[in-house]
């Protein structure tokens, strides 16, 4: 009978020690422990120790050492770990197969990647545990290429926790050619037929790659599907900027019954709805919230719905869920300010700041970026200057593109463009399209063709994206200066580069219809 508790592991392994030390009995209660979800940490190496103090020596065995090594790995205990390795190789058990796997997995869980490189170089004949924990090892230490590598060297087959490991490190690095490969060797020479997992990293590896044809067929094909097959999916249709998809496969989901939805998942979920502005469809993932009890508007998802909101400009509903959150942390507040600066509520963003505050969480970039366009768009000068001072000088946050921007968007609302240009000139990175795209609608905002003639010559030899050089030659065509509009036109298209043409969400009662700019009624 297992044993319920520490208590009762302890005082029946006292027992057996002094009654009959059989290390496999022992051995059992050395596996309830460090399979246990409790910090048993103290309690299994005091069992461990007295094993091993004990005489006769009889009281333990090499699997008693697989165990510790396991519990080292759960607990990162390293020194400890080191210890249990120096006892193998002066006790023999070192040769054996089993004890070199299991400090194999101890190294890399304590991503000690060259002292596993070299246990594994002294096995022998590498089973294919040995090759799995390698190539698993690898990727999870950020070494993705050297475990692609392991497994194209390795001389034994592999199995289907194999070519998962595999498909985690392609997943990581964008290695979509070799993970394909991969996909076809497991559908070809395993019988990974029903293997959930095996299937779910495959979906991972095409979702993760942008191979969403792939990711779909893989889905589609599979004959038994969990909420990780339809977060992954969905998260890889998001990820891909079709959101539209991802709240599409979430219905499907819903619908279906086959798995619910679990926390990342509706957070996705709701970010493709924000992301979109559909603020109908957000609220249809909230009600569906609601009706989950083991689902709470907290922590994440508390966030995504307050993100989810103000994006949709329900700053109403915002605020609502944002009071309703208990545990709000920089992302909560965060996401209130860039909505208020957005929504066109400036003031009340600066005043949310201070309340931030005054709960003592400190603000991280995005938080700034909302203070800044906040600043900008009431045209708070003096105050934008004190925030992007005080990100540097009291908070160690290095401005970013973004931060850059939103000065110089502020500069120019402002009609400040000499101190806009003096600050462009002052950052420590070359401006790109968004700042330069800020400066030339302040431009056209107040009418100064001056500066228009100078943003111009700045850009003439520069890369700058498709939206900077649109705005640019509608601002020529503005002038009637067609020759000039057209140079920039033919510009773009030299470059291969695209307008995407724009779209918005109108949602009339419950009914979503969306209309792309480029369709025009004459």
């Amino acid at each position: 009978m297992k044993p319920k508790n520490l208590n009762q592991i302890a005082k029946l392994a006292q027992s057996l020690l002094i009654r009959n030390p059989n290390p496999q009995f022992l051995n059992q209660q050395l596996s309830h422990l460090v399979n246990s979800h409790d910090d048993n940490g103290d309690a299994f190496f005091n069992l461990y120790n007295q094993m091993l103090s004990h005489s006769p020596s009889s009281s333990h065995n090499h699997y008693t050492f697989t165990y510790a090594l396991k519990a080292c790995s759960s607990l990162h205990a390293l020194s400890k770990g080191l210890e249990i390795h120096a006892r193998l190789v002066k006790s023999g058990h070192i040769t054996d197969l089993f004890i070199k796997n299991s400090l194999l997995h101890f190294y890399l869980s304590s991503n000690d990647v060259l002292s596993a490189t070299r246990v594994f170089q002294s096995i022998p004949s590498p089973d294919v545990v040995s090759w799995t924990s390698l190539i698993s090892g690898f990727s999870k230490c950020g070494y993705e290429s050297k475990a692609i590598e392991a497994f194209s060297s390795m001389n034994v087959k592999p199995n289907a926790a194999t070519l998962v490991s595999a498909f985690s490190a392609c997943s990581n690095i964008g290695a979509l050619t070799f993970g394909k490969a991969i996909h076809a060797y497991g559908l070809k020479s395993l019988m990974i037929d029903g293997n959930i997992v095996f299937y779910n990293a495959a979906l991972d590896l095409y979702a993760k790659c942008r191979s969403l044809l792939n990711a779909r067929n893989v889905f589609v094909k599979m004959s038994k599907r969990d909420v990780i097959s339809w977060t992954t999916l969905l998260m890889g249709y998001a990820r891909g900027g079709h959101c539209e998809e991802a709240v599409e496969v979430f219905k499907q989901m819903v619908v279906s019954g086959e798995a619910e939805p679990n926390e990342a998942t509706v957070v996705t979920v709701l970010s493709a709805c924000a992301s979109i502005g559909s603020l109908s469809l957000g609220c249809w993932v909230h009600s569906y919230i609601d009706k989950r009890i083991d689902l709470d508007v907290d922590g994440n998802i508390g966030n995504a719905l307050v993100n989810m909101y103000v994006k949709c400009g329900d700053m109403k509903m915002g605020l609502k869920i944002f009071n309703m959150v208990v545990h709000k942390d920089v992302i909560t507040w965060g996401s209130v300010i860039c909505g208020l600066a957005m929504n066109g509520y400036g003031k009340q963003a600066l005043q949310v700041f201070s309340q931030m505050l005054v709960y003592g969480v400190l603000p991280d970039e995005v938080t700034f970026i909302g203070l800044l366009s906040a600043c900008s768009h009431v045209g708070l000068v003096s105050e934008g200057m004190m925030f992007f001072k005080a990100m540097r000088d009291s908070y160690g946050i290095v401005p970013q593109l973004r931060h850059y921007g939103c000065m110089v968007d502020m500069y120019g609302r402002a009609g400040m463009f000499e101190e806009a240009v003096g600050f462009i000139r002052g950052m420590p990175v070359e401006a790109e399209g968004p700042i330069w795209g800020a400066l030339l609608q302040a431009c056209k905002s107040h009418g100064n063709e001056e500066m228009f003639e100078w943003i111009k010559g700045q850009l003439r030899h520069k890369n700058v994206g498709v939206g900077t050089l649109a705005l640019l030659s509608n601002l020529y065509a503005i002038s009637e200066r067609w020759e000039d509009a057209n140079k920039v036109r033919k510009r773009m298209r030299g470059t291969g580069l695209k307008k995407v043409a724009g779209f918005s969400w109108v949602e009339p009662e419950v009914s979503t219809h969306r209309l792309d700019s480029s369709f025009c009624v004459s």
